[in-house]
């Protein structure tokens, strides 16, 4: 008779085989999941849904496991508490690089995953989410207390306020570092709805904004962008210090701009370099998260306010993948 122990189990590859054969959706609202004998126990929030989905969620979490190897049973547990919004910032350490663009793609890419996604405009003086998420013209409205301002719905399925929601289009804003944080604040703190994730667009650099809204509201964790040449690495180091710095995790780095494709003959070139945000985060051991090319498509679509992920072209792939990490990140905690 063969009286050898059990093998040890191993949980993390446990984890992993049951999160695979689930939807991002789904993995999104998973707190736990294991397996006992041959039962695999799932724990998941479902303090937003009605009964009716609720049903749905446990059905489709129960479909999805049972095909598996060494799994008889499913046993779903679901929890009535509400899931805290998170905040993930996207930042950079200088201008120009994109940053603002890649926010906008990711948040509606993360929309379209099923994500409950708002941006947050947090450059104060030079607002561009109005336009990307073809909102300009709009003032959001405020709550019935008058204490709170209302997020505005895009028709892109993303929640967003900007200054430029606020102040009249083309006006200067001459204000001192306080006045930006109080802003910030203002933007954050709104009404968000049944929204559970914010991007926030951060200006660019290390100045009062960043201080202002690691002070008073924390990111979960940051996501880096940088064009490829050593000049804007090293303003993105600084960037990456100062989250750091306060304790927030860098998701990863993601490489702007990394090729153009001549419309006329298709050729590539690399006006700003290639591969040098993956070699930095490499050096750095910080996550790369991808590279998105530098097209005349994009830049259109920005301008009028229809960005690419909305779509299933060739310019939304990169965008959808990078998302895909981030939206990995925020169920597992890994890329």
């Amino acid at each position: 008779m063969n009286n050898l122990p059990e093998p040890p189990r191993q949980a993390e590859a446990e984890e992993a085989a049951i999160r695979s054969a689930l939807t991002l959706e789904i993995n999104h609202r998973l707190r736990s999941a294991r397996i006992v004998g041959r039962r695999a126990v799932i724990v998941a929030e479902a303090g937003d849904l009605s009964d009716a989905a609720r049903a749905e969620l446990e059905a489709a979490i129960t479909a999805a496991l049972l095909p598996l190897p060494d799994i008889d049973e499913v046993r779903v547990a679901l929890t009535g508490e509400r899931r805290r919004r998170r905040l993930i910032a996207v930042g950079s350490g200088k201008g120009g690089v994109g940053k603002s663009t890649l926010t906008t793609n990711l948040a509606v890419a993360l929309a379209r995953m099923g994500r409950r996604v708002g941006v947050i405009d947090g450059d104060i003086y030079g607002p561009s989410q109005p336009k990307l998420l073809a909102t300009e013209g709009i003032k959001p409205a405020a709550t019935p207390e008058g204490d709170k301002l209302v997020a505005i719905d895009s028709r892109h399925g993303v929640k967003v306020l900007s200054m430029g929601h606020i102040v009249s289009s083309g006006k200067a804003l001459a204000w001192r570092g306080p006045m930006t944080g109080k802003a910030l604040s203002q933007l954050i703190d709104a009404d968000w709805g049944e929204t559970d994730l914010l991007l926030v667009d951060l200006p660019p650099g290390t100045g009062d904004v960043q201080l202002s809204m690691l002070s008073a509201h924390k990111p979960d964790g940051a996501v880096l962008v940088s064009t490829p040449q050593d000049l804007a690495l090293i303003d993105a180091a600084r960037a990456g210090q100062l989250f750091e710095q306060g304790e927030v995790p860098i998701i990863g780095l993601v490489e702007n701009m990394a090729g153009y494709a001549c419309p006329h003959c298709g050729e590539i070139s690399d006006p700003f370099g290639h591969g040098g945000v993956e070699k930095f985060a490499a050096a750095l051991e910080i996550p790369f998260l991808g590279r998105v090319p530098l097209t005349l498509a994009t830049r259109i679509a920005g301008d009028t306010g229809e960005p690419p992920a909305a779509g299933d072209g060739e310019e939304a792939a990169p965008f959808v993948a990078i998302a895909e990490r981030l939206a990995r990140w925020l169920d597992t905690g890994k890329i």
